[in-house]
Parts: C-alpha cells; sequence; structure tokens
C-alpha cells in the first residue's frame, strides 16, 4: 500500500473527503516527525511506538573497491510495533 492508496482508505473508513483525510495524514506524520527531531518518542497505545535511537560510529567496507571506510555515528528514528499489532500481523498467518 503506497500512500495514495492509504488516503483512500482514511477516506473511506472515515467518511470524509480525499482533501481531508490527505490533510490529517499529512498532519500526524508532521507531528511524529517534528516529536522525533526534538528528541521525544511518539506511543500509540496498541500500535506501537516512535523513538530516536542512537547509531554508532563504524567502519564499513566499499563493496565495489573492498576499501575500508569510516561510516559516521548518526541519530535514527526507530519504531517498536505494539502487542495489539503484532497480534493483527500474526492472526492473518
Amino acid at each position: 500500500m503506497n500512500k495514495s492508496e492509504l488516503i483512500e482508505s482514511i477516506a473511506t473508513k472515515s467518511g470524509s473527503t480525499r482533501a481531508v483525510a490527505t490533510a490529517a495524514l499529512d498532519a500526524a506524520l508532521s507531528t511524529i516527525t517534528e516529536a522525533l527531531a526534538a528528541g521525544d518518542s511518539v506511543a500509540l497505545v496498541g500500535f506501537g511506538t516512535f523513538k530516536v535511537g542512537e547509531r554508532a560510529a563504524r567502519t564499513g567496507k566499499n563493496p565495489a573497491t573492498g576499501e575500508a571506510l569510516e561510516i559516521a555515528a548518526a541519530t535514527v528514528p526507530k519504531f517498536t510495533a505494539g502487542k495489539a499489532l503484532k497480534d493483527a500481523v500474526n492472526a492473518k498467518k
């Protein structure tokens, strides 16, 4: 499912227009992004938690040349699925 299909599904399930669904999705994603950029976490009970993690610097390898190179440390977004989401995904198998 891509963003366009997600917007269509939100609009259908909420009984609203595509424009309203697009605005709602964009606002939610923007809010989550701003919270993570500020170093906060976003917990959606039953769905999961978005948080910020640290990735340490490390030595990597250029696959084309085999040359060693340093990969800088980075701050990365992480998502941990909640129990309800895990259960829903596992129930489909």
